[in-house]
């Protein structure tokens, strides 16, 4: 079995047993993007403390697995700043319009069965699968 596909198995368990835990443990949804759009606009004042500490973790748990296996991370992300922030703009823009990201619909939505998550989850795929076509095999920007 390819090491990858453990890796990807290994990390894909400990989101949705993140996912469970935030639920089990707040009773509501880990939807990154509704976390840090909580902190963005002031709606989630009243969870600050919570929000941070979601948002640390975030960080703080890739560089610690890093630091701990001695690896170096490898990616094929491109160094290019405008494609960067043109695929930001629109992942953020899809997250909004989609009134949430693929933590929230994908891992969390999906394992409760909701239709809204689920069809959220296909449209997320969809346009990646879509924007992979058009920005690498047409344009041959990424």
């Amino acid at each position: 079995m390819e090491q990858s596909f453990i890796y990807g198995a290994l990390g894909g368990l400990v989101i949705g047993l993140a996912g469970a835990v935030y639920l089990l443990g707040n009773g509501r949804v880990m939807g990154a993007s509704g976390i840090i759009g909580g902190l963005v606009d002031g709606s989630g004042r009243s969870t600050l403390r919570d929000r941070v500490l979601f948002i640390a973790g975030l960080i703080a748990a890739p560089w610690l697995a890093l630091t701990f296996s001695g690896k170096t991370a490898e990616t094929n992300i491109t160094s290019d700043p405008v494609i960067l922030i043109v695929a930001g703009v629109l992942v953020g823009l899809g997250a909004r319009l989609a009134n949430g990201c693929t933590s929230g619909h994908g891992v969390c939505g999906i394992s409760r069965l909701s239709l809204r998550g689920i069809a959220a989850t296909v449209f997320y795929l969809l346009a990646g699968g879509l924007s992979v076509l058009v920005f690498k095999h047409i344009l041959g920007v990424i």
